[in-house]
């Protein structure tokens, strides 16, 4: 534990180290070009006990950020101010006084052929208090009709197959983090609650790497790679492995897990800040293919993934440790027995896991256009569903259950609004329990 957490510090201080200097260095210019015209709109909005944020996100139909675009915010006391999305999409104003505010897009100032989902849905009234943020997310589409008749559907087969390339995407993104997840189980039994956090510290890292030290992001990609490969090395060998020669239930065992997720959480909030931060700052260039619009690091990430899933698959196929981890994962006892170091397949296995997560998050960072210290935790439902709708402890189970999921999950957004669809992931993780809990690839096995 000791060697763990001097790992950790040693990395969340070069950040500290190198943070301040660096907002400086790019924070300045902007507030100086942007002062001539309106401070208030552009500079980020912090909250604290004497004033509140109104802050939200503009997204396109291809769910990109959107830039340019005037939010007008009118409150209590004559209270009126615009504020203008950045290259982020993000916009936020400062409020000084608690109360019920009036959010309005300027239609005018969408870009072309870009329309909100809904004509009633252009202002918004919400409460603001102080010493709190108060989000709101803005939604376009490319279908005019949509905007002009209430009654219209946004639901069109252009947007539903760009959705389901999204979700193919999503799906090859969670695989990376699942496989691990359903190895991790296999061999030891126990649901790791803290491997979504090594997803977000994967992201945090290159966002350390890449923007603030300007590393490549080729090498940040593989430099954290092999970090969080070392950081799940290290986690079996100062925490998991002396509990289990204790013999620890994995009831106990599981909830270590839960205090070593919410202790990553804090810890990357404290060093990295609650806000979404950007691995790469350039705006990201799309392309269009088959008829679906997605950005090159979509492309790219979409191909690594891909690539190392299949090497992951064929490791374990076609080679001898491989045989013994899949062996060691049907049943531990047994395979003891027969002379495999359970121990050392037991370290691999955390090994692995750990340095694909940080794989996925590193991904998901260039996809998303951002990172920040919640980001493996709301995937965390996610891979569990997509492992138990695979089956668990069984590494090809996980790779199709996260594709199902990830196709399932992009396809509810075309009915349900923002982050919402990610309930979808219970309710088919609850369906999966009620009708088939051993998964697609899983045995059915009898209890009593």
């Amino acid at each position: 534990m000791a060697v763990l957490a001097l790992a950790f510090m040693a990395t969340f201080l070069i950040d500290w180290a190198v943070t301040l200097p660096a907002i400086g260095a790019t924070s300045t210019p902007s507030a100086s070009a942007s002062a001539s015209t309106a401070p208030a709109s552009t500079l980020p909005c912090t909250v604290s006990p004497t004033n509140g944020c109104i802050q939200g996100t503009i997204t396109d139909s291809d769910r990109e950020p959107v830039q340019g675009v005037d939010v007008d915010v009118a409150g209590p006391g004559g209270f009126a101010q615009t504020a203008t999305t950045s290259d982020t999409g993000r916009w936020s104003v400062s409020v000084t006084e608690a109360g019920s505010y009036t959010v309005s897009v300027d239609q005018g100032t969408l870009p072309k052929g870009q329309y909100l989902t809904n004509a009633g849905d252009a202002k918004r009234t919400v409460s603001a208090s102080l010493n709190a943020n108060v989000g709101q997310i803005f939604q376009l589409s490319d279908q005019q009709g949509v905007v002009t008749n209430d009654d219209a559907t946004s639901v069109t087969p252009q947007r539903a197959w760009q959705q389901f390339a999204s979700g193919i995407r999503l799906g090859l993104l969670i695989a990376l983090a699942s496989v691990g997840l359903s190895l991790i189980y296999g061999t030891t039994g126990l649901s790791s609650f803290s491997h979504g956090e090594q997803v977000t510290l994967g992201g945090l890292l290159a966002y350390l790497f890449a923007n603030q030290l300007g590393w490549n992001i080729w090498l940040t990609g593989v430099v954290v790679t092999l970090l969080c490969a070392a950081t799940g090395y290290l986690q079996d060998a100062g925490i998991w492995r002396p509990l289990r020669r204790k013999r620890i239930s994995l009831t106990q065992l599981m909830i270590v897990t839960i205090g070593l997720s919410i202790a990553a959480q804090y810890a990357f909030q404290y060093f990295f800040g609650a806000s979404t931060v950007r691995i790469q700052q350039g705006n990201p260039e799309t392309i269009r293919f088959a008829g679906v619009t997605l950005t090159v690091q979509s492309y790219v990430a979409m191909g690594i993934a891909l690539v190392v899933l299949v090497a992951t698959g064929l490791f374990l196929a076609k080679t001898r440790f491989g045989r013994a981890t899949r062996a060691v994962s049907d049943n531990p006892a047994l395979a003891s027995a027969s002379g495999i170091d359970v121990d050392r397949v037991i370290r691999f296995v955390w090994t692995l896991a750990a340095g694909l997560a940080g794989l996925s998050g590193v991904m998901l960072g260039l996809v998303l256009n951002g990172v920040n210290w919640q980001t493996g935790l709301q995937l965390l439902l996610l891979m569990f569903a997509s492992v138990t709708l695979g089956g668990l402890g069984t590494a090809y189970g996980a790779l199709v259950g996260s594709m199902i999921i990830g196709v399932v999950v992009e396809l509810t957004n075309l009915v349900l609004p923002g982050d919402f669809k990610y309930a979808t992931a219970l309710v088919i993780l609850i369906l999966i329990l009620l009708f088939r809990p051993q998964g697609i690839f899983g045995r059915a096995e009898r209890i009593g």
